[in-house]
């Protein structure tokens, strides 16, 4: 089955295809990205495997559009990889936040439209660029049928005593106000092919997945099962990322409102946006540049790195408690599969546990790679990331199961 993954974005597409011969056997066809959407320097950039890489600067006005140049490109003569549109037999949407609708990915629908529209107040930056393009698909592409994959249904294991919040009941009645966490596919994807890897039965087992980025969240999976994570009711819980300042005293919040005079949604910017390792460092929410900092003896950005690296050091610990134990780490995503420093760091720190840290492979990482010595306690892995195949192989599972 030929499927299209799309991830979008306020301004932007991503997007892979990819041709599923079963869930374990596949080929990337073509990939790429559309970003910004709206603006008149648009950019489109399209990856055929094993032809030229096409890169064109063009007005892009809106999501509509971006996915008629996605898919003309994707049949055109030369640099094409399809026929036809009719080689594309379903379309899977990565959906950021589906609250406790779905535990699983969905086949799309009116009522999975309605309450993808429902979740916007929870994800207001992801769920409407999302329903875009689920449209932009439907107008290009009217009768193939499209899937939802939600970032948070692998959370919907958590039992109630982790999701909730300390605030009156009504509210969860009410406003569904609790924790849904993030990056949900990846945390799924790493904790079986981590499992895989180490040669530990899933089902039998007690891990914890560090999705290191720009966006960061780790994840405690027992048996194969989220019992806790660190992103809350949206993504800006948890530890100090890029531009999120992460989970801080609630009264802050007011503090600040009062003494600077902003706004609700100013605030709501303010620690989205302008806070985490741009906001402690005052130069940039970028590691590669901050690690470049640090060599030049900058206090700010070495202050960035002790933040985050004793954040996930804590947050792993408390779910070595929960858990009653770890077999396995896993680091992934920009920072956990390029830092080596991070990782050798963190690692270290649970030494105490029986964990022995292979610093020979911590820096010889090429793909997936256990960093822990054979005799150590708790293996630890560096595991690429792939949301895509995720999204392709619930598509696949999900339009088959409703053709037949």
């Amino acid at each position: 089955m030929i499927v299209l993954v799309i991830n979008c974005g306020s301004s932007s597409i991503k997007y892979q295809l990819l041709d599923m011969k079963s869930e374990d056997a596949y080929e990337l066809l073509a990939k790429g990205i559309v970003e910004k959407i709206g603006l008149p320097d648009g950019h489109f950039k399209y990856t055929p495997t094993g032809k030229d890489k096409v890169e064109m600067t063009l007005p892009i006005p809106d999501h509509k559009v971006g996915m008629q140049i996605v898919l003309e490109e994707l049949v055109k003569p030369g640099t094409g990889v399809l026929e036809s549109f009719d080689d594309i037999e379903a379309v899977g949407h990565r959906i950021v936040q589906g609250a406790d609708y779905f535990s699983g990915s969905a086949l799309i629908d009116e009522d999975v439209l309605k309450k993808i529209e429902i979740c916007c107040d929870f994800a207001p930056l992801h769920n409407p660029a999302h329903l875009l393009g689920i449209s932009a698909v439907s107008n290009v592409l009217p009768d193939v049928p499209q899937v939802a994959v939600f970032d948070t249904a692998f959370h919907q294991t958590m039992p109630a005593f982790n999701y909730m919040y300390g605030l009156p009941y009504k509210y969860y009645e009410q406003y569904h106000i609790r924790k849904y966490g993030a990056h949900g596919t990846s945390h799924q994807y790493v904790s079986q092919k981590g499992a895989e890897l180490a040669g530990i039965d899933l089902e039998n087992s007690k891990i914890i997945t560090c999705h290191l980025g720009n966006g960061s969240s780790i994840s405690a999976v027992q048996n194969g099962k989220v019992l806790d994570t660190s992103m809350g009711f949206t993504p800006l819980a948890g530890m100090i990322m890029g531009t999120r300042c992460g989970s801080i005293d609630p009264n802050i919040v007011p503090y600040i409102m009062k003494k600077e005079g902003l706004s609700p949604d100013e605030m709501t910017a303010l620690m989205n946006k302008k806070s985490g390792f741009l906001g402690v460092s005052g130069s940039s929410s970028d590691v590669r540049d901050l690690n470049a900092r640090v060599e030049q003896g900058d206090q700010r950005a070495k202050l960035v790195f002790k933040i985050f690296t004793y954040d996930i050091i804590k947050l792993i610990g408390s779910y070595i408690a929960e858990m009653q134990g770890v077999d396995l780490i896993v680091f992934t995503a920009g920072i956990g599969e390029n830092n080596a420093r991070l990782r050798r760091r963190v690692s270290e720190n649970f030494a105490y546990m029986g964990l022995k840290f292979d610093y020979d492979a911590n820096v010889a990482i090429d793909g997936d790679t256990i960093i822990s010595l054979p005799d150590s306690k708790i293996k630890v892995a560096v595991i690429c990331t792939n949301e895509e195949l995720m999204i392709a192989r619930d598509t696949m599972r999900i339009v088959q199961n409703a053709q037949e």
